[in-house]
């Protein structure tokens, strides 16, 4: 992606290519603009202008006019709070975005997510009787489920003790391997993220700094 985007006095100005499959790390201390760019990603924020692509499909060239809806993007999204519906039972959380996309592209089974994931055993559980890992689990498995064409992951560790994190961490490192597809994980926490990567990018004051291969 190579991008500008001005947030008040704050200018984000990126250019960067992440891994075609496996674990992209954003690292940086807070407030250097790791957010902005995941948002600008996934179509939460518009770019002031550049271009931002997964392989050869452009989501967004100011150039050429192509500005993709969010749902047009398929990108699927994990936040620090998991954000599952409450209502609705782990099954039924995983299947939601799955079902609003045709069968002809559903790309990753969902027997085949929920054995990954180890979550068989949560399937009728309600979402308020989970722990914070299982509840991170199940975030992951909805927004594969999408069969998307890249996975943004805006520091869905944060919130968990590092019990919790130790247990995620391996379930995560799999996810960009298994179904072939990119991951861009945000966190300020470098040791988290040389458990997980095979790229980080260093962001500071919304600019790279270095790209290092681990």
């Amino acid at each position: 992606m190579r991008v500008k985007r001005t947030q008040g006095r704050f200018l984000v100005d990126v250019d960067f290519t992440g891994a075609s499959s496996g674990v992209t790390a954003l690292y940086g201390p807070s407030g250097a603009g790791k957010s902005s760019v995941i948002g600008m990603i996934a179509g939460l924020a518009r770019p002031d202008s550049g271009r931002i692509a997964i392989g050869d499909r452009a989501l967004f060239d100011s150039g050429r006019g192509i500005d993709l809806p969010p749902e047009k993007r398929r990108v699927g999204c994990v936040f620090q709070d998991g954000r599952l519906f409450p209502h609705l039972s782990v099954r039924s959380n995983l299947t939601y975005g799955m079902k609003l996309i045709s069968p002809a592209e559903r790309k990753i089974p969902l027997d085949q997510v929920i054995d990954l994931l180890g979550i068989g055993h949560l399937l009728d559980r309600n979402p308020k009787h989970l722990s914070g890992g299982e509840k991170q689990r199940a975030a992951i498995g909805r927004a594969l489920l999408i069969s998307p064409s890249a996975l943004l992951m805006d520091e869905p560790l944060a919130s968990l003790d590092p019990a919790r994190k130790d247990e995620l961490i391996p379930y995560i490192a799999c996810v960009g391997r298994e179904f072939s597809i990119p991951v861009l994980y945000v966190s300020h926490s470098l040791q988290e993220i040389r458990r997980l990567t095979d790229r980080i990018v260093f962001l500071r004051d919304g600019r790279v700094e270095q790209v290092a291969e681990c």
